[in-house]
């Protein structure tokens, strides 16, 4: 064993090894010592160690050193040698969502004139009606941030004090605080027509009166991570809008919007003000209810400690819905999507941190949509639980390989859907060290040769395990332990040999 005398030679290239490790890894030093505390509570560093080992003011000794090699799947000696890295790690500004822009020329094309113009036109020759549009631009705002709302997290942790879990007494307690009142309604669930054509159920499950009463519906009193949950939002909604005079209605349902608030009425394809104003303040209270039941730094340890499990939602007494979202916020991580998706194409909520293609649209039905995506196969799956799955897909002519778990679950109203989180494993690869978009090229001609399913070659199955092991993500493990399935965009550019699609008509099963 070596001494600590032969690892004082070494502590300054050392130190400078680990740190550029946890930043590479987007790690603070509290995930990376609650992280070696797993491995070995006995041995593991604390916060402040760790910093002094960073800048070269302490040794760590040679067990307390394996324990950080082993949560970053690196060897002792890599942290031993006098070989300093090639470059220091720092993070990427340059790209802060996950959507490539465009250049915009010719620029005069996109004047504020102009566009004011030709939206309401491309809106009204598309179907998509100015609510529509609204959450579009709310998505690609969430995208383009990250998900990285700082105030509102700020605002939920003063009303709830970074508690977790929270009881459904201490939300009615908070509500109470604040001088709201509770009534409750009796609404059964209805018939409706989406804007997609398609019917489906929906259930009003609450509803804000001003200036101060909150209406909820008695079929939540089953159901209490529905109930924290809406009355997390109105919460929100008295907290960031003043307890105005907007509506506020919360539903259950494949639709976004609730039919009490359109009166009969036509939506229009008028991008309105008072459209954007509902949506964007739908998002905040949305975000702030979330991040009040699941306060960010309370919840990503417990994330870390159970390996980004789905089912550690019912340790903190909230929906899968709202435990999955959270992680694509809370995850040091940040290459993250996420779909609730109702049959036979329709997505409810969409989040793309990892910038991941469409599988079909949520404005309308594509003709061609990959039935290989896992949340159409969980869709058409009788089975219950969960399920991952290893993916590879061309994005902008490169194959990136994807990791998800899908759960199928049932809303209020009865509908069935599937939600999925995923993550993009590419930039995860390259952090460590490996050629990415080769190991992708090579997992997709492996299925290609297989039919569009294959098990993963032995080599590749480390370097991703490795991988999965730093992330510190289960099903990610799962997913690699299954064979490697090809996904495309659209069936047109299906990289299956033969292609399921024959013009233009889908062969999947």
């Amino acid at each position: 064993m070596r001494t600590t005398k032969s690892l004082m030679r070494k502590s300054h290239f050392l130190g400078t090894k680990i740190r550029n490790l946890r930043k590479r890894n987007h790690l603070t030093m509290e995930d990376l010592s609650a992280r070696c505390v797993r491995v070995d509570s006995e041995t593991a560093p604390s916060v402040s160690y760790l910093s002094m080992i960073e800048r070269g003011k302490r040794v760590p000794s040679a067990d307390m050193l394996a324990v950080i090699a082993a949560v970053f799947q690196k060897e002792v000696d890599w942290f031993l040698d006098d070989v300093p890295e090639e470059h220091a790690i720092t993070p990427d500004k340059g790209r802060r969502g996950g959507i490539n822009g465009m250049a915009l020329e010719p620029s005069f094309l996109f004047s504020k004139d102009i566009l004011q113009i030709a939206i309401p036109e491309m809106l009204s020759q598309t179907g998509v009606t100015g609510r529509q549009f609204a959450h579009l631009l709310i998505r690609a705002h969430q995208e383009h941030h990250q998900n990285h709302f700082p105030d509102l997290e700020r605002a939920a942790e003063e009303i709830g004090q970074k508690r977790l879990p929270l009881a459904l007494e201490d939300i009615m307690d908070i509500a109470k605080g604040m001088g709201l009142k509770i009534k409750w309604i009796d609404r059964a669930p209805k018939d409706v027509i989406d804007e997609m054509g398609a019917c489906s159920t929906q259930l009003v499950t609450s509803f804000f009166k001003p200036p101060s009463t909150i209406y909820i519906n008695k079929q939540l009193k089953s159901n209490p991570s529905r109930l924290k949950y809406d009355l997390a939002v109105h919460i929100g909604h008295c907290v960031l809008h003043n307890k105005d005079g907007l509506k506020s209605v919360l539903t259950t349902g494949r639709s976004q919007i609730s039919t009490e608030m359109d009166n009969g009425t036509p939506q229009s394809s008028t991008v309105n003000a008072q459209d954007i104003l509902h949506a964007w303040r739908d998002f905040e209270s949305s975000f702030f209810a979330g991040a009040l039941l699941c306060p960010k730094v309370p919840f990503r340890q417990m994330l870390d400690r159970h390996g980004y499990e789905i089912n550690v939602h019912q340790k903190v007494g909230v929906s899968a819905s709202v435990a999955m979202r959270r992680m694509t916020v809370v995850s040091p991580y940040p290459h993250w999507h996420y779909f609730d998706a109702y049959a036979p194409g329709k997505l409810k909520a969409v989040y793309r941190g990892n910038g991941i293609p469409l599988p079909w649209g949520n404005m309308r039905l594509v003709q061609d949509p990959c039935q290989h995506w896992a949340v159409f196969r969980k869709i058409n799956e009788a089975s219950a639980g969960s399920s991952a799955q290893l993916s590879i897909l061309d994005v902008g002519n490169e194959p990136r390989i994807y990791s998800c778990e899908s759960i199928r679950v049932k809303d209020m109203a009865g509908n069935n859907h599937v939600l999925c989180a995923g993550i993009d494993l590419n930039p995860a690869i390259e952090a460590q060290g490996g050629d990415a978009n080769a190991i992708a090229a090579e997992l997709k001609q492996a299925c290609v040769k297989h039919g569009g399913e294959a098990e993963i070659p032995k080599a590749i199955k480390k370097d991703l395990t490795s991988v999965a092991k730093i992330l510190n993500i289960n099903w990610v493990e799962r997913g690699i332990d299954t064979q490697a399935r090809l996904i495309c965009s659209r069936g047109a550019v299906c990289p299956r040999q033969p292609t399921c699609y024959e013009a233009g008509k889908s062969l999947c099963k």
